[in-house]
């Protein structure tokens, strides 16, 4: 047992601004100051805002969602220093535990309209809405998707280690010419350096500028140190081996989730939250060249909202998309396709697509990849845990259309 409470390691103040916090910053970059150390085989307690940070309000209007300011997200707690890391040692992350902050017992998920963000079926959903779950222990319950309570699998969106200078440049060089090669399509296929918005701490001129025209957006994960990969399973108990590139890795985290579905289809679609993470630090010296490490690697912990094989019902997609057309071992179409087998379901007992889509993107489904070697077709799965509905939703049990309310939506 500690003789004492844990240190904080950064508080934040949800009554200030994400961008006036000095212990925040929303790019990768090596020469982001450091906005305090922590030693080695230290376990501390760091503070996190939402991702959008604080732009979504405890309300019945997605007109927050609607206008949401995109180059201002993604506010992560840090960096830290971490004593003793250098470059080619893995930093082992053991997450203790993940929490709302008391006085903000709530989060949200949401539907970015097509032409601001988006998300993963946006074609067929363009409009901007959203849930606002309330937290009962480790339960959550939604007044815009009534009938559905469930634990959450909490969990962190983002940690990483700084990038080196070389690593910087790759992304940036990598990144610039699939936009280049891309450039014919009307798609955003990944996001160059933006001086606007740019936030680094309490730091101005030049390092700001220049982190500002060289940075590395957060929006992506990335091989060489993971940052947003939205792993769901990263929750309690779980430790991730970081690759260091730099002094003192330079350690960041933020953008918690009180729960989310394998694959967080509506972008921004886990149950965002302001909260805390404990974490204990630890350094595996020489570990990058011991463990051959290229990307991330992670253990989960054993806590998990507990359904039978049996209590889920499973639907099926294959790349064949919804008009009709033939891919080539195409996952993404799969589970696009799969995505809408459980909307079509789901829409039997009284929900609409929206409170669907929200739903999919936030609880704790369980996302497969089934088959990827039977030419044409890849097939996909998702698997819906039916005990956090209060009325049958078994195959076999009548449906019936019920009055389930609306989420919130756009004036």
């Amino acid at each position: 047992m500690p003789k004492s409470a844990l240190r904080y390691a950064a508080k934040v103040d949800l009554d200030k601004p994400a961008w006036e916090h000095e212990n925040l910053h929303n790019r990768w970059h090596p020469d982001v100051p450091a906005v305090g150390t922590i030693k080695n085989g230290e376990t501390v307690k760091i503070e996190c805002v939402d991702w959008t940070g604080g732009q979504i309000k405890n309300d019945d209007s997605a007109n927050d969602v609607r206008d949401v300011d995109l180059t201002r997200i993604h506010y992560l707690t840090g960096p830290f220093e971490i004593e003793t890391a250098e470059p080619g040692d893995v930093l082992v992350v053991d997450i203790q535990d993940v929490q709302p902050l008391d006085d903000h017992p709530w989060g949200f998920t949401g539907i970015f309209s097509r032409e601001n963000g988006g998300g993963f079926l946006d074609d067929t959903y363009p409009k901007p809405a959203k849930a606002i779950w309330d937290f009962e222990g480790i339960n959550c319950s939604s007044r815009h998707i009534p009938g559905v309570r469930f634990a959450g699998l909490i969990h962190p969106g983002i940690l990483g280690c700084a990038p080196s200078a070389e690593v910087l440049k790759t992304w940036n060089d990598r990144e610039g010419q699939l936009i280049t090669e891309c450039s014919h399509m009307d798609k955003v296929v990944a996001l160059p350096p933006e001086p606007k918005s740019v936030h680094v701490g309490s730091t101005e001129g030049d390092i700001k500028e220049k982190v500002g025209r060289e940075g590395a957006r957060t929006v992506p994960g990335r091989p060489e140190h993971g940052g947003n990969c939205d792993i769901k399973n990263l929750s309690r108990g779980s430790k991730v081996y970081l690759p260091v590139h730099v002094k003192g890795a330079k350690f960041s985290v933020g953008d918690l989730h009180f729960s989310q579905g394998d694959g967080e289809i509506s972008f921004c679609g886990a149950i965002e939250m302001a909260g805390v993470i404990t974490i204990k630090f630890s350094v595996m010296k020489g570990g990058v060249a011991h463990l051959g490490m290229k990307s991330p690697i992670y253990i989960p912990g054993p806590v998990e909202p507990q359904f039978g094989p049996g209590r889920y019902i499973y639907f099926e997609g294959f790349s064949v998309d919804e008009h009709g057309k033939q891919y080539y071992l195409d996952t993404t179409v799969a589970y696009r396709q799969t995505c809408f087998r459980v909307i079509e379901y789901l829409k039997r007992y009284g929900y609409d697509d929206y409170q669907i889509y929200l739903l999919l993107s936030c609880a704790p489904i369980q996302g497969h990849v089934a088959g990827i070697v039977d030419v044409p077709n890849s097939c996909t799965t998702i698997g819906l845990p039916m005990d956090i509905f209060d009325f049958d939703i078994r195959p076999e049990a009548p449906t019936g259309k019920r009055e389930l309310g609306s989420c919130a939506f756009a004036s």
